[in-house]
């Protein structure tokens, strides 16, 4: 699809194109995060889940065979929410995507599910972030990868691969988003937004032929 309309966002199509297909998911996600919010993803079980959501727990497990695979879909909804709810309609696909990056990262510092985690299951995300990817990130590549393209396709994004880019993206990003308590006496809440912005358009800039060499 072309961005050339001006109001277009691939990152807001792609998220809303892996939406929930039913009411019974959707409540089955719900309670998960009323779950999780409440008492972190260790202590959350399927079967307070299923109490919550108000179906059986054979209807939860025939869905999602443990918590981790629940959450994990519960965190790629939390974040494809964030993101579409966030993200420019308008402007360069990179000024899009940066948008959609950086307004989805303030959201998700005060995002009270995100907190949760990052407060109470750090090991989890220690999990996530250094030992492997995880579903919610995988989501995310594929996600920044479809909007690179786009950049791409309208010279607003230098070239290479955009999995490769994408997943650079993501790592600035989480890094921001992580650690920006610690950084927080340095770089405050809009500081802090507009400095990763600004090394995000850097990134992916398309390069100045005439500028390169120097």
């Amino acid at each position: 699809m072309s961005s050339s309309n001006g109001n277009y966002s691939p990152v807001v199509a792609t998220m809303s194109s892996t939406e929930p297909s039913s009411a019974v998911d959707r409540a089955i996600l719900d309670a998960a995060r009323a779950c999780v919010a409440e008492f972190g993803v260790r202590r959350t079980t399927l079967t307070e889940v299923a109490r919550r959501a108000g179906v059986s727990r054979p209807t939860v497990y025939r869905r999602w065979p443990d918590t981790g695979s629940l959450v994990a879909d519960l965190l790629v909804r939390e974040l494809r929410e964030i993101i579409a709810d966030t993200a420019p309609t308008t402007g360069s696909a990179r000024e899009r995507l940066v948008g959609a990056i950086v307004g989805g990262g303030s959201v998700m510092r005060r995002n009270p599910l995100f907190a949760k985690i990052f407060r109470a299951d750090a090991d989890v995300m220690q999990t996530y972030v250094f030992e492997r990817l995880g579903r919610n990130q995988r989501a995310l590549i594929d996600l920044f990868a479809g909007a690179i393209r786009e950049g791409q396709a309208d010279n607003s994004i230098r070239d290479g691969d955009p999995d490769r880019l994408a997943a650079m993206l993501l790592l600035i990003a989480q890094s921001a988003v992580q650690s920006a308590t610690a950084f927080a006496p340095v770089l405050k809440g809009d500081d802090l937004d507009t400095e990763l912005a600004r090394a995000l358009h850097s990134y992916l800039a398309p390069v100045d032929v005439g500028t390169s060499g120097s």
